[in-house]
């Protein structure tokens, strides 16, 4: 579960894009959306959420429309991050950094990306030790949408609930992904992706590495 926040704060965070890269200056969208609630906090400094986030955010707080505040970062186009395997040596300190659990491996086994969990927060990336993880447009063509045009509620909700499972995760002792780097089968109630998810995942790096 989400940790517990302010008064007016459920509604703030329900409007941030749950993409967890702490751009904002805070360790998370829930700890963001408390600021704002106590006012310690203005509603420019999402990058992710771009400036139609800002709008949705002084909506909902009766603050004004401003400009999203560039020391937070510039709106940009979604990305998603790649692990180059030829050059991982399973480090795990990506797994760590992950906030949706997004990063498949185990401690010095080739790792790889579940693109359906990544928010491209890169967090993952300053990580690794050896500059093998890099950034891959969603929408590489002419036409890249920005903010909440290259997002969805949907994906935000999938996010947080990734989130959530994650901190339920770290609470309770378990590392990500247990069960699967032993070959064994997760139920996805845990917050562990499904096994077809898993092996279409570990097909896709095993092809990249063989071209």
């Amino acid at each position: 579960m989400s940790p517990a926040v302010p008064w007016g704060a459920a509604e703030v965070l329900a409007a941030l894009p749950q993409t967890q890269c702490t751009r904002c200056g805070f360790p998370d969208c829930a700890g963001y959306a408390a600021a704002i609630a106590r006012d310690d906090a203005d509603i420019n400094q999402c990058p992710p959420g771009g400036q139609e986030g800002v709008a949705r955010l002084a909506q909902i707080t009766g603050r004004p429309v401003k400009p999203l505040n560039p020391d937070h970062g510039n709106e940009g186009p979604r990305t998603l991050a790649v692990v180059d395997e030829d050059w991982c040596i399973g480090c795990t300190l990506c797994l760590k950094a992950c906030p949706t659990d997004a990063i498949l491996g185990s401690n010095k086994r080739m790792h790889t990306v579940i693109e359906t969990h990544c928010t491209g927060c890169e967090l993952c990336v300053p990580v690794c030790p050896v500059d093998c993880i890099d950034l891959a447009l969603v929408h590489p063509g002419p036409t890249r949408p920005t903010g909440w045009a290259a997002w969805s509620p949907t994906l935000a909700d999938h996010a947080r609930q990734r989130y959530d499972r994650r901190r339920s995760r770290l609470e309770g002792g378990t590392p990500p992904h247990a069960d699967a780097a032993s070959g064994q089968s997760t139920p996805a109630a845990n917050g562990s992706p499904k096994p077809s998810v898993i092996e279409a995942a570990l097909a896709k790096a095993r092809a990249q590495r063989v071209r």
